[in-house]
């Protein structure tokens, strides 16, 4: 008699027929622990559904007649707000927070929730928002992505999915895919191994293809892949969200790559632009010289980091009145930034003087950890090294080095701070008139030295660029304006001119073509003012024509597969970009 009155007890409470509530049909809420229960999902084309969608959601920007139609009238505020007057209150709770960290969040928070203000923020207040949500606050958000983690953006793929990446890509649900961005980790910024918290990297750099270079949101995918990590710190860490395993090596990480590329060209064809972003340099330069006859494939840290930094060298030159054939390099640092810029600029001075590129090599000098490199190191060299190790007696510092090649142009791209010393820079100063010096190392505290190091120490003739931003510089009377040599002003533009031109390949003269382009952007007036790189003010202007030139070259080549060729191709890349306005809906 009681079994049978809490039985009928249990299913009345059940079914909430008296009380009201939610009946819970699929028996979720009275399944013990160790019961399997279904996901269900039931899709409803309501208005709560649509402000729940960071493409279609418009806040308080819904109108009255909006609201009545897709079913938003008491889900919201009576107020209606315009676009405008939105990014204006986020800019200004942005403001508020004096913790980079703290902004970062609050923009990817926003990316999440509102798509397309985040994209129109980011893009009247660039040169404000850059520095958040890439270099250098990227950084610190990669290091503690674990604890800041909250929901996931993009694609991770780690060994655990090794036979099936290709299911893996299909579960994404966009399709139409035309750039996507991957790591894995090892090499982030100049932080190092932080494994599958590398995924800021690739988000990061995707926001500002959108916002810079104008591709659609919806084309771009950041991937994650997850081979493991050596980071001690993180296989320790209870909140690390990678797999807590020692990095694969050799054929087995080959083999993984492998895999994965020939997934993605299955999935999204051949005209897919797969940009590689930090990733240690041995698998950098093996993964791009792999793939780059087979693949429309680019790598940032080599390409990108090259092509930016010859456009500062070109537009230099206007101030300094020689050819780059005049000068003589010294860089501290000889990875995949350091040889990619000396590989690009070797290939310049050979198309300028028509010399063979392994004479002009020989304008180049890199200092790596263990000093000069020099003809009697071959031996002993990683492969990527060995086209410059020239005639020299060693040289174990950088200082050393300095006053033996009495270069003109200083490079740093070392990833370690303070590595240009007072000495150093005072050195330069002393046998150049403007000595140019780039410290490109990320984040800031890895620069090479500070922009007031290095006009001080010069007395204020130093041409100076650096890789992650500095204020103005007062000095003598006289205010300065580092040149930022960021990646960004080159990857956005090129990305959009292989997507219009439908390449099919990357090729050095399209680096070329970005180059100069960009170096054609620098006015009289930044001159000027000691810069020679445009404002990021005008970026789109800017990424515009670098589309344009790109794809001319891509045309040129015979790589572009969107037949005929449009006659005006910056109008075209203008045409192409996408736009943050808010659409208005039927």
């Amino acid at each position: 008699m009681s079994t049978n009155q809490n039985s009928d007890e249990y299913i009345s409470d059940n079914r909430s027929d008296v009380g009201g509530g939610i009946s819970d049909v699929y028996g979720e809420d009275s399944a013990t622990l160790d019961q399997l229960v279904t996901p269900w999902v039931t899709s409803v084309a309501s208005g709560y559904t649509l402000m729940r969608d960071p493409r279609y959601n418009k806040g308080l920007a819904f109108t009255d007649k909006e609201r009545d139609a897709h079913y938003l009238t008491g889900l919201l505020p009576p107020v209606v707000l315009s676009q405008d007057v939105q990014e204006k209150k986020v800019m200004h709770n942005l403001r508020q927070y004096t913790v980079p960290l703290q902004r970062y969040m609050a923009l990817m928070d926003l990316q999440e929730r509102n798509e397309r203000l985040f994209y129109k923020l980011l893009i009247d207040n660039v040169e404000e928002l850059l520095p958040v949500v890439y270099t250098p606050t990227v950084g610190e958000a990669c290091q503690k992505y674990g604890s800041i983690y909250r929901r996931p953006q993009g694609l991770y793929i780690s060994l655990k999915e090794k036979g099936k990446i290709l299911e893996v890509l299909k579960n994404w649900p966009q399709r139409g895919i035309q750039v996507i961005v991957v790591t894995d980790g090892e090499r982030i910024l100049g932080l190092g191994d932080l494994g599958c918290q590398g995924m800021g990297i690739p988000v990061g750099k995707l926001s500002l293809y959108t916002a810079l270079g104008g591709i659609r949101p919806s084309a771009c995918l950041p991937i994650t892949i997850d081979v493991g990590t050596n980071n001690e710190k993180l296989l320790n860490d209870e909140f690390y969200i990678g797999l807590k395993q020692k990095r694969a090596t050799g054929e087995e990480y080959a083999e993984f790559l492998h895999e994965f590329m020939c997934a993605v060209k299955q999935n999204y064809g051949e005209k897919v632009l797969v940009q590689f972003e930090d990733f240690a340099n041995h698998h950098a330069f093996e993964l791009l010289s792999k793939y780059c006859s087979s693949h429309l494939v680019f790598n940032d840290d080599i390409q990108g980091t090259a092509s930016v930094v010859l456009a500062g060298l070109i537009a230099a030159q206007k101030v300094l009145g020689k050819s780059l054939s005049d000068h003589t390099f010294l860089f501290l640092g000889a990875g995949e930034a350091g040889t990619g810029i000396a590989e690009l600029i070797a290939l310049k001075i050979s198309k300028e003087t028509g010399a063979p590129i392994n004479e002009t090599r020989k304008k180049i000098w890199l200092v790596d950890s263990k000093g000069l490199i020099v003809s009697s190191r071959k031996e002993s060299l990683q492969h990527f090294k060995k086209p410059w190790a020239h005639d020299h007696e060693p040289v174990k510092e950088l200082l050393g080095a300095v006053n033996a090649i009495k270069p003109t142009v200083l490079i740093g791209t070392s990833g370690v701070g303070k590595t240009f010393t007072k000495e150093v820079v005072e050195a330069m100063a002393n046998f150049n008139e403007k000595p140019l010096i780039l410290a490109l190392s990320n984040p800031t505290s890895q620069a090479e030295c500070t922009a007031e190091e290095a006009y001080t120490w010069t007395n204020g003739r130093a041409i100076f660029a650096s890789g992650s931003p500095f204020d103005p510089v007062e000095y003598d009377g006289k205010t300065f304006l580092p040149g930022q040599a960021n990646n960004c002003y080159i990857f956005p533009g090129l990305g959009l001119g292989l997507i219009m031109s439908g390449a099919i390949r990357v090729r050095d003269d399209m680096l070329l073509a970005a180059s100069e382009a960009l170096a054609s952007q620098v006015t009289e007036e930044n001159f000027a003012n000691g810069l020679i790189y445009p404002p990021f003010a005008n970026i789109r202007k800017i990424s515009a024509n670098i589309a344009a030139s790109v794809g001319a070259k891509t045309y040129q080549l015979g790589l572009a597969s969107n037949l005929p060729r449009p006659k005006d191709l910056v109008k075209m890349a203008e045409s192409c970009m996408y736009s943050p306005v808010y659409r208005n809906f039927r």
